[in-house]
C-alpha cells in the first residue's frame, strides 16, 4: 500500500492542475469591487463586459473531463440560487492546489478525501453561531446610523436633486373614475402614464420652498415609509408628508390610514413603525455595493409590500418580476415599471398605436405558434433539449395552415398573442395586416400572471382553442421614458403590457454601452436572488469576511489538535487499519491545506477591494486577527465584536466607506455553505478521478472503499 501511494503522488494529476489553472481565470470576480473582464467574440469581434463566474466559464475553452466537470458544478450553483458561483469559482482553484501540495508530500488520498470533508462539515457547524435571523437584521439595520442617502443617485437629474434628501412617499390616483388605487411613486421615478402629472407636482412643491417645511419632526411618532425607488429611506427619521395642494381632505385621511397599516416583512401587527424598512435594508445589506441595483430593487419591494397589504402576505415575489433590457438609453432612464414591459419589431408599431389603451382579448401559448412544433409531453424532462430538424414544407401545404390559425385568431375575436417560444415569421405578418400583435419568447411566469387577472387560460395548438380560454381586459401601449416620450430605438420598440390588477414588475434596464447590457442584467437578478433567498431561509451570515475568518480559525485550532475525540470516530470509519493509521497521521497537514483555501481566499478579497496593498499585506492583517481571536478564547466572539465595530479586516478604504458608517453586510446561508460543499466534492471527485487513472481502478478501489457515493457524483 505504501508502494501505491508513491505511485499516486508520484505522476501528475492532470485535473486537479486543470482546475487549478481555469479557476485563476476567475480571481478577480471576488469579492463585492469586482474587476470586470472583457470577452471578445473570435467569429464577430464583438466584446461584452463581464463580472460572473458562469459567464466567464461559457466563454472558456472546457473541453477537457475537468472543464466540463467545473462547468456543470457552476451552471448547477447559478440554476439553484443565482449567486455563490465566484465564491465556488476560487475555492475549487484554492483547494485544487492545496490538495496537490498534500500530494507533494506523499499524503495518501484516502487521507486527503477523508479529513477535508470531515473538516468543511465541522466549519459548517461551527459557523452556524454567524447566522442572524431576517428578523433580527431588520431591527438592527432600522436602528442603525445608516445615513439616509448612503445610495443616493448621481444620475437623478429631472430637477429632483433637492427632494432627494428626506425619503418621502407621494400618493397619486391613476384613475379618477375608477376605484381608488393607491401606488408609491417616487419624485424621481420614471415609470407610468403619470409622469406628467409628477413633473407638475414636482413644480408646485417646489413653491413651497425646501421640502424639510412638509415633514413632521423627526420625533413623529408616524410610520414612515420607504421609497418607491431612488434612496435608501432611514426608519429612524419617520418622516411623513402632512400636506399638499394637491391632495385633498379624503386624500390625506386615506394616505394616512395606508401609512398606519403599512408594516414591512415579518414585523407583524404590534411591530415598531421603523420595521417596515426591513427589506430595503437588507437588500442593501446584501447588495455589496451594487447602488443601481439596489434602488430598482428596493422600489419592487416597496410595490409588493404595499399590494400584499390587501392580501396579507408580505413576502417577496421573485416570481413576479421581469427584465427588460434597453440599448440605446442613459443608464438613468432604468426604472420599475408595473405590467410587462417587452420589445417588438417597428411593424407592429401600427397595430399597437391602433390598440393603445382600449381593452384586448388575449391568448396565451405555452409552445411555439410554429407548423412544425409538437410538444414533448406533459411530464417534460428534466435537462434534456431536443432539435427536430424538419423539411421545408411545400408551398401550398404552409398556406394553408397559415390561413387556418388566422381563421382561428380571427373567429374568436383574439388581438393580443403572447407566446412562450417562438413564432413563424409569416404568420407574425399576416397577424399584423390583420391587426392582432403577436409576442414570442414570454416566460412561464409571465404567462402565469396574465392567466390569473385575465382568466385567459393557457393552450398548446390554437387548435385546441376555446371561447374559455381567451382572457379579457389587457392593454397595450408604447413604453414611454422618463420625459414623458415613447421611445423608438430603430431596430426594436420597447411595448407595455399591462392589466389592472397584475402583480407583474418588469425591471427596465438600459445602458449606451452594447457590451454592459449583460453585466447590469445579471447584476440586477444577483441581488434579486440574495433577497429571495434570505427571506427564505429566514437567515443570513454575517459578511465582510467574518464567516471565512472563523472557518480559518475552527480549522487551525483543529490542526493543532488532530486527535480531538471526534478525529478518532472519523477514523473507525475505515475498515483497513493502514488507512486509519494514515488518516490520522496526516490530519494536521491535510487541515492546514483546508485552511490554505480560507486565507487565499481573504487575502484576495482584502487586494481586490483595496484593503490591502498586497497579498503579503492582507495575510498579515488575518493573521493578526486570528492572533487576536486566539488570545480572545473565543474567535467567535472576538469576530462578532470587530463586526459589530465595522473593523472586520480593514485595512484601508473599502467598498462602503463612502456610504455611511454603520453599513452593515450580509450573506446567504445555504447559497453560502452549497457552494463550499461543491467546490469541495469537485475537488474530491477528480482527485479521486486522478488516482483511479493513475493506478488502475483495482488499486484505487481500497482507497476509495469508504467514501460515500455524495463525494462521487455532483
Amino acid at each position: 500500500l505504501p508502494m501505491a501511494f508513491r505511485d499516486v503522488n508520484a505522476r501528475r494529476h492532470i485535473g486537479l492542475q486543470q482546475l487549478s489553472a481555469l479557476a485563476l481565470a476567475g480571481r478577480t470576480l471576488l469579492g463585492p469591487m469586482k474587476s470586470c473582464k472583457f470577452i471578445v467574440d473570435e467569429s464577430t469581434n464583438q466584446s461584452t463586459l463581464i463580472c460572473s463566474a458562469v459567464r466567464l466559464i461559457e466563454s472558456l475553452d472546457l473541453t477537457s473531463a475537468a472543464g466540463q466537470l467545473l462547468n456543470e458544478t457552476i451552471q448547477a450553483q447559478n440554476k439553484e440560487f443565482r449567486t455563490g458561483m465566484s465564491t465556488l469559482l476560487f475555492l475549487i482553484g484554492a483547494w485544487s492546489n492545496a490538495v496537490l501540495e498534500c500530494l507533494q508530500q506523499n499524503v495518501p488520498v484516502s487521507a486527503v478525501v477523508s479529513v477535508m470533508s470531515e473538516g468543511l462539515n465541522s466549519c459548517c457547524e461551527r459557523v452556524q453561531c454567524l447566522q442572524i435571523s431576517v428578523h433580527d437584521v431588520n431591527k438592527e439595520l432600522c436602528s442603525s446610523s445608516v445615513r439616509p442617502n448612503a445610495f443616493k443617485s448621481k444620475t437623478c437629474q429631472i430637477g429632483c436633486d433637492s427632494l432627494l434628501k428626506p425619503p418621502i412617499l407621494l400618493y397619486v390616483q391613476k384613475d379618477i373614475s375608477a376605484p381608488e388605487e393607491v401606488i408609491p411613486v417616487n419624485p424621481c421615478s420614471h415609470q407610468e402614464e403619470d409622469s406628467n402629472f409628477n413633473k407638475r407636482l414636482l413644480s408646485s412643491l417646489a413653491g413651497f420652498g425646501s421640502i424639510a417645511s412638509l415633514v413632521k419632526p423627526a420625533g413623529d411618532k408616524s410610520a414612515s415609509m420607504i421609497s418607491g425607488s431612488g434612496v435608501i429611506a432611514s426608519s429612524c427619521n419617520k418622516q411623513k408628508l402632512t400636506h399638499s395642494r394637491h391632495f385633498s381632505t379624503s386624500r390625506k385621511s386615506h394616505f394616512s390610514s395606508q401609512q398606519g397599516s403599512f408594516q414591512g416583512y415579518l414585523s407583524g401587527p404590534s411591530a415598531e413603525p421603523c420595521e417596515c424598512y426591513g427589506l430595503g435594508h437588507l437588500a442593501m445589506a446584501l447588495s455589496h455595493g451594487n447602488q443601481t441595483s439596489v434602488k430598482l430593487l428596493q422600489s419592487i419591494v416597496a410595490y409588493q409590500q404595499e399590494r400584499a397589504e390587501c392580501s396579507g402576505s408580505s413576502q417577496f415575489n421573485i416570481a413576479g418580476i421581469v427584465t427588460c433590457c434597453l440599448l440605446g438609453l442613459p443608464e438613468s432612464y432604468s426604472c420599475v415599471s408595473p405590467g410587462f414591459v417587452t420589445l417588438v419589431s417597428p411593424e407592429q408599431t401600427t397595430v399597437i398605436k391602433y390598440f393603445e389603451d382600449k381593452p384586448l382579448r388575449i391568448l396565451l401559448m405555452d409552445g411555439d405558434l410554429t407548423e412544425q412544433y409538437r410538444h414533448l409531453g406533459f411530464n417534460r424532462p428534466c435537462n434534456v433539449r431536443t432539435i427536430l430538424e424538419h423539411p421545408s414544407l411545400p408551398e401550398g401545404r404552409a398556406d394553408l395552415w397559415l390561413s387556418s390559425m388566422l381563421d382561428i385568431l380571427i373567429s374568436f375575436e383574439v388581438n393580443l398573442v403572447l407566446v412562450k417560444g417562438n413564432v413563424c415569421e409569416n404568420l407574425m405578418e399576416r397577424c399584423i395586416a390583420n391587426s392582432i400583435l403577436v409576442i414570442g419568447s414570454v416566460t412561464r411566469d409571465v404567462l402565469c400572471a396574465f392567466g390569473e387577472v385575465t382568466s385567459a387560460q393557457p393552450v398548446t395548438y390554437l387548435t385546441q382553442l376555446n371561447a374559455s380560454c381567451v382572457g379579457s381586459g389587457a392593454q397595450v401601449g408604447l413604453w414611454k421614458a422618463c420625459d414623458g416620450r415613447a421611445m423608438d430605438l430603430g431596430e426594436l420598440v420597447p411595448v407595455r403590457i399591462k392589466v389592472r390588477g397584475i402583480p407583474l414588475l418588469t425591471a427596465v434596464l438600459t445602458t449606451t454601452v452594447a457590451s454592459k447590457m449583460q453585466l447590469i442584467e445579471d447584476q440586477f437578478w444577483t441581488l434579486a436572488y440574495r433577497l429571495h433567498h434570505a427571506l427564505h431561509d429566514e437567515k443570513v451570515f454575517l459578511g465582510g469576511g467574518a464567516v471565512e475568518l472563523l472557518c480559518l480559525s475552527h480549522i487551525q485550532m483543529l490542526a493543532k489538535e488532530p486527535l480531538q475525540p471526534a478525529n478518532k470516530n472519523a477514523v473507525r470509519e475505515f475498515h483497513n487499519p493502514c488507512l486509519a493509521a494514515s488518516a490520522t497521521e496526516y490530519t494536521s497537514v491535510v487541515l492546514q491545506a483546508l485552511a490554505s483555501g480560507w486565507k487565499q481566499y481573504l487575502s484576495v478579497i482584502m487586494c481586490n477591494t483595496a484593503k490591502a496593498a498586497s497579498e503579503l499585506e492582507a495575510c498579515t492583517l488575518v493573521d493578526h486577527h486570528l492572533k487576536k481571536a486566539a488570545e480572545c478564547g473565543s474567535p467567535s466572539a472576538y469576530i462578532l465584536k470587530e463586526f459589530r465595530r465595522g473593523d472586520l479586516l480593514r485595512g484601508g478604504s473599502g467598498p462602503f466607506d463612502d456610504h455611511g458608517e454603520g453599513l452593515k453586510v450580509y450573506d446567504n446561508v445555504t447559497a453560502k455553505t452549497e457552494a463550499w460543499r461543491r467546490a469541495l466534492d469537485l475537488v474530491l471527485l477528480v482527485l479521486q478521478t486522478d488516482a483511479e487513472i493513475i493506478t488502475g481502478p483495482k488499486r484505487n478501489q481500497l482507497l476509495n472503499s469508504h467514501v460515500s457515493s455524495e463525494f462521487m457524483f455532483l
